[in-house]
C-alpha cells in the first residue's frame, strides 16, 4: 500500500506545531467543542419534537428506532474512528465526520417518511461517533504541555450546556417553527466547525508508513456491538429473556465476541491490541469509566420515573432535579481540570468514586416522602463524582499508551462509557419493568383492567396528565407506591456497581505512564 506520509501534510515535531498554533489554538478548540455540541444536542432536542414528527410522518411502529438507530450507529463507529485516527490524518477524519453529520442532518430535516428519517439517523450516528471519538483526540493534540486536563475538561462543560438548553430549545423550535429546523440548524453551526478545523488544525502525530486495515476485526467488533446493545435494549421489554429470538441473539453476540478476539490475536495491526489490557491503568481506567457510566445513566433514565410517576412531581421539578446531575458533572470536570496537577490522577479518581458511592448510597434512603431538595443535593454529589472520574480516567488511559495510539486510547474510553451507560439503562429497565408489573399484578383487584392494559402497553402513560386524570385517587396512590418500589431496584443496582468502582480504584497504580509497548 502506498506510503501514508504521501497522503498527509508534512509531519512536524509536536513542540514546533504547538508553538505555531499560537492564537489559532483557541479557534481549533472552539471548533472542536462546537462539533461536540452538535452531537450532544442532537439526542436531547429530539424528545420534544417526536410527537409532532409522528403526527406528520406517521410510522408510530418506528418511534423507538429514531433513537436506537442513531445510538447504535454512534456506538459502532466510535472505536473504528479512534483506530483510524492513529492510521490516517486526524484532520481529514474529523472533517469527514462533521460533514457526514451535517449532510445527514439535512437529509433528516427533509424526511418524507419515518423510514427515511431512521435511515438518516443512522448516518447521523456514524458522524456523531466520529465526532465523539476525535474531538478528544484533537483537544489532546493541541493542548499546551501540562494543560491537557484543563483543555479536556472544557468538553464536559459542553455536555452540561447541551443538557441545559437541549429540551427547551427543541420545544421552542417545534412551537414557533417546524420540527425540521431541529436538523436544519446543524448546517450553519456545522459549517463554522468545519471551517475552523480546516483552516487552523495541523497534523503532527506520526502515522505509520504502511497501513494494514483490520477488516475482520472491524466486522466482528461492529457485529458484536450491534448484537450486544440490541440484546440489552430489547431484553425483558420487547422480547422475553427466555424467547427464542433473544437466545439466538445472545448466541450470535457470543460468537461475534469470540470472533473479534481471534481476529485481533492474528491481525498485523489490530483495531484493539489486547496487550493494552496488561497495563493496570488502561484496564482499570476503562472498567471504572464503564461502571460509573452504568450508574449515572441508569439514574438519568429512571430517576425521572421515580420523581414524576412515584412522587407525583411536575415535569419542571423533575427537570430541575435532573439538571443537578448534568451541572454537577460539568462543574466537577471543570474544577478537576484546573487542579489535576496538584491532586494527581489516582487521587482524583478515588475522590470521584467516593463521591459517586456516597451519592448512590444516599438514593437507598429514597421513599415516597423524599423531598426535591434531597434529590437535588444527592444528584449533585453523583454528578460531581462523575465529573472527576471521566476526566481522570481518560488521562490515565491516554498516559498508558504511546502517542501513536492516542486515538485508540481515547475512543476506547469513550466506548467504555457508552457501553456502560447502555447496559446500565438496559439492565435496570428490564428489572424496573418486571418489578413494577409484579407490584401492580399483586394489587390487581384494586387497579382497573383498563389502567393495567395501558401501563402494559407503555409505562410512559404514567407521565401523561390526561391519563392520571382518569385514575381515582386511591388507585393513583397504589400506582405511585408501585413505581417507588419498582425504581428502587435501580438504586440498589447502581449502588452496587459504584462499589465495584471503589474497589477497583484502590488498585489503580500511582504512575500510569507506560512506554514499553513495542
Amino acid at each position: 500500500m502506498a506510503d501514508c506520509k504521501k497522503r498527509l501534510n508534512p509531519v512536524q515535531s509536536p513542540d514546533k506545531v504547538l508553538n505555531n498554533f499560537g492564537q489559532n489554538r483557541s479557534w481549533i478548540i472552539g471548533s472542536a467543542l462546537l462539533a461536540l455540541f452538535l452531537g450532544a444536542l442532537d439526542a436531547l432536542v429530539m424528545s420534544a419534537a417526536m410527537p409532532t414528527i409522528i403526527a406528520e410522518l406517521g410510522g408510530l411502529h418506528l418511534y423507538a428506532w429514531v433513537y436506537s438507530a442513531y445510538f447504535l450507529a454512534r456506538a459502532v463507529s466510535l472505536p473504528v474512528f479512534g483506530k483510524l485516527s492513529d492510521l490516517f490524518a486526524t484532520k481529514n477524519l474529523f472533517l469527514f465526520s462533521i460533514g457526514l453529520f451535517v449532510i445527514a442532518s439535512m437529509a433528516a430535516g427533509a424526511s418524507p417518511s419515518m423510514g427515511f428519517l431512521v435511515a438518516a439517523r443512522v448516518f447521523q450516528g456514524i458522524g456523531a461517533g466520529g465526532i465523539f471519538a476525535l474531538v478528544y483526540v484533537v483537544l489532546s493534540d493541541v493542548a499546551l504541555p501540562g494543560q491537557r486536563a484543563k483543555t479536556l475538561s472544557l468538553a464536559s462543560s459542553v455536555w452540561g450546556i447541551s443538557s441545559l438548553i437541549g429540551p427547551t430549545l427543541g420545544g421552542f423550535i417545534v412551537t414557533w417553527f417546524s420540527w425540521r429546523w431541529i436538523f436544519y440548524m446543524n448546517l450553519p453551526l456545522g459549517l463554522v466547525s468545519l471551517g475552523g478545523i480546516a483552516l487552523f488544525f495541523r497534523e503532527f502525530r506520526e502515522k505509520p508508513g504502511k497501513i494494514h486495515l483490520d477488516w475482520a476485526g472491524v466486522g466482528c467488533l461492529s457485529g458484536f456491538i450491534l448484537s450486544l446493545l440490541t440484546l440489552v435494549m430489547m431484553g425483558g421489554r420487547e422480547l422475553a429473556w427466555d424467547s427464542l429470538q433473544l437466545i439466538l441473539l445472545a448466541v450470535l453476540t457470543l460468537v461475534l465476541g469470540v470472533g473479534f478476539y481471534l481476529a485481533e490475536k492474528h491481525a498485523k495491526d489490530p483495531i484493539l491490541d489486547f496487550r493494552f489490557f496488561k497495563y493496570p491503568g488502561f484496564a482499570l481506567g476503562n472498567i471504572i469509566a464503564f461502571c460509573a457510566s452504568f450508574s449515572i445513566f441508569a439514574l438519568f433514565a429512571y430517576a425521572p420515573l421515580f420523581l414524576q410517576g412515584g412522587l407525583g412531581r411536575s415535569p419542571l421539578e423533575v427537570g430541575y432535579a435532573m439538571l443537578s446531575l448534568s451541572l454537577g458533572w460539568s462543574m466537577g470536570s471543570l474544577f478537576m481540570g484546573r487542579v489535576m496537577h496538584f491532586v494527581g490522577q489516582k487521587r482524583a479518581t478515588l475522590i470521584g468514586v467516593v463521591l459517586m458511592v456516597a451519592g448512590c448510597g444516599f438514593t437507598l434512603g429514597f421513599n415516597s416522602s423524599t423531598t426535591m431538595t434531597q434529590c437535588f443535593l444527592i444528584f449533585q454529589v453523583v454528578g460531581l463524582g462523575m465529573g472527576f472520574i471521566t476526566l481522570s480516567t481518560l488521562l490515565i488511559v491516554q498516559d498508558c499508551l504511546k502517542s501513536r495510539d492516542l486515538g485508540v486510547a481515547t475512543s476506547f474510553h469513550q466506548f467504555s462509557r457508552t457501553l456502560g451507560g447502555t447496559i446500565g439503562v438496559g439492565v435496570c429497565g428490564g428489572l424496573v419493568t418486571a418489578r413494577l408489573m409484579n407490584q401492580l399484578e399483586a394489587a390487581n383487584n384494586l387497579v382497573p383492567q383498563e389502567v393495567m392494559a395501558r401501563l402494559q402497553e407503555s409505562m410512559s402513560h404514567l407521565f401523561q396528565a390526561e391519563f392520571q386524570a382518569l385514575i381515582p385517587d386511591e388507585t393513583m396512590y397504589i400506582l405511585r407506591e408501585a413505581v417507588v418500589n419498582g425504581v428502587y431496584s435501580t438504586f440498589i443496582i447502581v449502588s452496587a456497581v459504584s462499589l465495584i468502582s471503589l474497589f477497583l480504584a484502590a488498585f489503580m497504580p500511582e504512575k500510569t505512564s507506560q512506554k514499553r509497548m513495542p
